[in-house]
């Protein structure tokens, strides 16, 4: 019987979820929504909205009410809340999974206390404990915000003894921990799924290239040996046994320079270097996401064709409303935008894919086309 799926969150991932569920109605028969934007862009895919705070307990509670299985789309929500609602309805990723992975010291720690590599770190209680603690790992260092930070939002390198306070007065008021630099020559990371019956399956391991740490580029495969593909899975298929909990995991790495695999984050929820399995495998991630939280055997996973992901970002000197974006039908690109009614400086407003239809496996050749079609785009004000 076709049930009622419930996702905290309605943007492009919500939105890009909702799509999916409309190829299953065998499974699916109507999607909520819990986002604090009126006509967020599920709704303009056919989501029904409840419209809230994501962190407000009665709209997750309502929500709830009116779903069979309950998600969701960015780990801001109400971890102890969905724990009291998992009593009576679905959640997944279970809230356990999302309470450790929503304090990245928490994440950290858990990580490491089941000997998975990630990269030194340690908690910060006040300015003194920085200035005492900074000086085991050295410059520079990273302090970062434990909670409620997402695309590089929360991080603060510091490069010298004169950035200490400046970095602790930026986050006054929040928890924060330090972490070593890692020296890397490429961020990757692997997209993984996890049902509910307790079967993993990987999608292949990408490359991201970031820019003011919000992702820029996803290449798929990464550009790297056998050996780092076959332990990067390794280490995701470990990590999904030891979180548990279903649904479709972003596991972001990185490569050192002496080829050593580190986490440097997971996201419980579909991920934006997961975006190319749109085009580029049988099944997508948000189908993927949604098979993993009914319980349906894992689509597969195998890639049909290189493919290189460019985000569309808003412009740095561009703010409010926009003529619609569009590509000349060309053969191997495929646009997606998410219907946000205004751009701003950084926002994530669509991507598109570049995809190998030849079959070349020329990489680089895909780089050089997606370079050339995003600067294309131009952003004017309706």
């Amino acid at each position: 019987m076709a049930i009622t799926l419930g996702i905290i969150g309605g943007g492009q991932l919500g939105m890009m979820l909702t799509e999916a569920a409309k190829t299953m109605p065998q499974h699916i028969s109507n999607v909520i929504v819990l986002d604090p934007t009126k006509n967020c862009p599920a709704s303009k895919v056919g989501a029904k909205q409840i419209v809230a705070n994501l962190k407000d307990e009665d709209a997750i509670i309502e929500l709830s009410k009116r779903t069979s299985i309950l998600t969701y789309e960015i780990e801001l929500g109400d971890s102890q809340i969905l724990k009291e609602i998992e009593k009576n309805t679905n959640v997944n990723p279970s809230p356990e999974t999302l309470r450790i992975i929503q304090d990245k010291f928490i994440q950290k720690k858990f990580l490491r206390d089941n000997d998975l590599p990630v990269a030194d770190f340690i908690s910060i209680e006040s300015f003194i404990d920085l200035k005492t603690k900074i000086t085991e790992f050295g410059y520079p260092s990273f302090l970062k915000v434990r909670r409620d930070a997402y695309d590089g939002r929360g991080n603060y390198k510091i490069k010298q003894e004169d950035d200490l306070q400046r970095s602790y007065n930026q986050f006054k008021g929040k928890q924060v921990m330090l972490e070593k630099f890692v020296d890397f020559k490429m961020e990757v990371s692997v997209i993984a799924a996890r049902n509910t019956k307790g079967s993993i399956m990987t999608y292949p391991l990408v490359e991201n290239i970031h820019e003011e740490n919000i992702l820029e580029m996803t290449i798929a495969p990464a550009r790297v040996s056998k050996q780092i593909v076959n332990k990067a899975k390794e280490i995701a298929e470990k990590t999904m046994e030891v979180l548990r909990g279903a649904g479709v995991f972003g596991i972001e790495m990185f490569v050192t320079k002496d080829d050593t695999i580190l986490i440097n984050e997971i996201a419980p929820r579909v991920h934006n270097s997961g975006h190319h399995t749109l085009q580029s495998t049988k099944t997508s991630q948000f189908e993927q996401h949604l098979r993993a939280i009914l319980g349906l055997e894992l689509g597969e996973t195998k890639l049909l064709r290189h493919t290189v992901m460019c985000n569309i970002l808003g412009p740095k000197n561009f703010q409010g409303k926009y003529h619609a974006i569009e590509f000349e039908n060309t053969k191997g690109v495929y646009l997606k935008m998410y219907q946000k009614d205004e751009a701003s400086p950084q926002r994530k407003l669509g991507h598109f894919n570049v995809v190998d239809v030849d079959d070349t496996k020329d990489i680089k050749s895909l780089i050089e086309k997606a370079l050339k079609f995003k600067n294309l785009i131009k952003f004017k004000h309706v």
